[in-house]
């Protein structure tokens, strides 16, 4: 998949951001991957600056570790 679409997040365990643009607004979502097959979505926001909220990241962070310890 292009480096438009899904880019791995720096100083993260495994986090991936899918990027959605519609109209003029652009969404964020989290999401990692179970044994390199299974895509797994968390948490979504819009993005309206540059940089992404660090509370964004930790709330996906939690869920990926709330997923993996129930899986």
């Amino acid at each position: 998949m292009p480096k438009k679409f899904l880019q791995y997040m720096e100083g993260t365990n495994g986090l991936y951001e899918i990027r959605v643009e519609l109209g003029s607004n652009i969404y964020r979502i989290f999401c990692c991957f179970d044994e390199g097959k299974l895509v797994v979505l968390f948490n979504g926001f819009q993005k309206k600056t540059q940089k992404t909220p660090k509370a964004e990241i930790e709330r996906a962070e939690k869920l990926k570790a709330e997923y993996f310890g129930q899986k």
